[in-house]
């Protein structure tokens, strides 16, 4: 009888729990059998990893194989175990000559039938856990720049199995991967020096990028409500390093690049109003991450609003609260972050020409009134600023951009504020709790008295009064100021669609 015990990683969520891969050899008729909850694209491993060690050259033992991949009570899923099985089977009947399997070392990736080691999901996660147990990693020769995001885990790039063969039987060491240089790049997204006009809107979005506010433009088509959104990424301040490997690995989990994440990009996402509940918050059997989680630490922008199911757009009220969401299926619970800026964009009614200042809006008061209604209250409530974009007259428009202010010029303004609120409380305003408002938000005893008529006449829930405050906190943020004062309170009154609270 012989056995090998090799390691490697599973993928849950954007954790990677170990996986030991028990090969067993026995007397008996020729099999091949794989317990501990696999699917059936692990079950498949068999015939593939038949094949790869016989096309390299290796004997396939004529015994009995049992293959165990423990703990039993975990889901496997996907090719990953691939090589790991094909080693174990090599060190079982002793053709590793010189080597036995070490619990130093994990192995991730799929074989194709040529022997060939090809790049697998969610490496990154995988990574981080070896490296935090002390375990060098062997991965696939694409998958190596990502694995190198784990600063301080050793990793070895293979490209087909004789090659991991040589380098365990110290025929050629295979030589550890250097990280490359990345560089913190932020150029490559749209400026907002293109943006003509629009001052208030503008405003808006420097409050937003300063706060992390969730922000509503609402406008009639062409006034450029989705040229201003596409813009805010460029005035959020780089990922930091924590940041960097949390929306990489979510990346890296949905198959997706992690380049923009290794140079300090922060997420875009756009999806199409036809979007699904489970295309946003994530799902299926095997739960995959969804929209929000992909604008994690980023911008999810959401053009056309009222076109979105209404089912769709109330499953974002939690995450938007607690920044992360819990998918729940009868085996297991997956969660994933999901820390993001909602942006999103309107017309006032179908036709889109509601109060623009010509006759060409044709809808009747209830067309406009169901079309609005279409978004409900509590996620109204959930968007601190609400603001008008007006289409823009023709001079305007051919006015040239010169003189406008780029993103790099407000993002100094942004980050300079950032830096306060991290001093201050260390967290952004959109964070602060209803008892850290306290702390960081008095106010005097007129402005007190008038945020109090306001929430009277307006009803203004204690929710909408808590982001109100942090808005006003980040306006004196802006302006440098220790104390929130009635101009920034009106202001943020102004955006968040209550401007007539400045007459009380």
């Amino acid at each position: 009888m012989s056995l090998a015990v090799i390691h490697t990683r599973a993928q849950l969520g954007i954790q990677a729990p170990p996986v030991a891969v028990e090969v067993h050899l026995s007397g008996g008729l020729p099999s091949m059998s794989i317990v501990g909850l696999p699917e059936t694209a692990v079950k498949e491993s068999r015939e593939r990893v038949r094949s790869a060690l016989i096309t390299a050259g290796f004997e396939f033992p004529q015994r009995r194989v049992t293959i165990n991949l423990a703990p039993a009570d975990l889901p496997k899923e996907g090719g990953r175990y691939d090589l790991a099985i094909a080693i174990g089977i090599l060190s079982a009947s002793g053709q590793l000559k010189g080597w036995k399997a070490s619990p130093t070392v994990e192995m991730l990736g799929e074989l194709a039938l040529s022997g060939d080691i090809r790049p697998v999901r969610g490496i990154l996660p995988a990574a981080v856990a070896a490296g935090k147990v002390g375990r060098a990693l062997v991965v696939a020769r694409e998958n190596a720049d990502e694995a190198m995001m784990a600063e301080g885990t050793e990793v070895f790039a293979a490209g087909h199995l004789l090659e991991l063969v040589a380098h365990l039987t110290r025929q050629q060491q295979l030589p550890a991967c250097v990280p490359g240089d990345v560089d913190d790049a932020v150029a490559t997204v749209p400026d907002l020096a293109d943006v003509k006009g629009q001052l208030q809107a503008r405003r808006a979005l420097e409050v937003a990028a300063a706060g992390g506010h969730n922000l509503l433009f609402s406008g009639p088509p062409g006034s450029g409500k989705s040229m201003l959104a596409a813009r805010l990424p460029g005035l959020l301040p780089p990922l930091a390093t924590e940041q960097r490997l949390e929306v990489a690995a979510i990346a890296s989990v949905s198959g997706q690049s992690v380049a923009p994440a290794c140079q300090g990009m922060r997420p875009f996402r756009n999806p199409h109003h036809t979007a699904s509940a489970i295309a946003l918050v994530g799902g299926g059997s095997h739960p995959r991450p969804g929209e929000i989680s992909l604008a994690h630490q980023g911008v999810l922008f959401l053009d056309e609003l009222p076109e979105f199911s209404r089912r769709v757009l109330e499953v974002l009220r939690e995450p938007l609260e607690t920044g992360e969401i819990l998918i729940s299926r009868a085996a297991r619970q997956t969660r994933y972050p999901a820390r993001f800026q909602l942006v999103a964009a309107m017309n006032p009614c179908p036709c889109g020409y509601h109060d623009d200042g010509s006759d060409r809006c044709l809808c009747t008061p209830d067309q406009i009134r169901r079309y609005q209604m279409k978004i409900s209250g509590p996620l109204l409530d959930r968007i601190d600023l609400q603001v008008q974009v007006p289409a823009l007259p023709a001079a305007t428009l051919l006015q040239s951009s010169a003189v406008a202010e780029t993103s790099a010029t407000v993002r100094e303004r942004v980050m300079a504020a950032l830096a306060l609120q991290l001093a201050r409380q260390g967290r952004m305003n959109r964070e602060l709790s209803g008892r850290e408002l306290e702390q960081v938000c008095t106010l005097d005893g007129a402005t007190e008295a008038l945020l109090v008529r306001v929430m009277q006449q307006s009803q203004l829930s204690a929710r909408g009064c808590h982001r109100l405050l942090r808005v006003a906190r980040t306006l004196a943020d802006l302006a440098g100021q220790e104390r929130v004062e009635r101009g920034q309170l009106l202001e943020a009154l102004a955006f968040r669609g209550l401007a007539g609270g400045g007459s009380c």
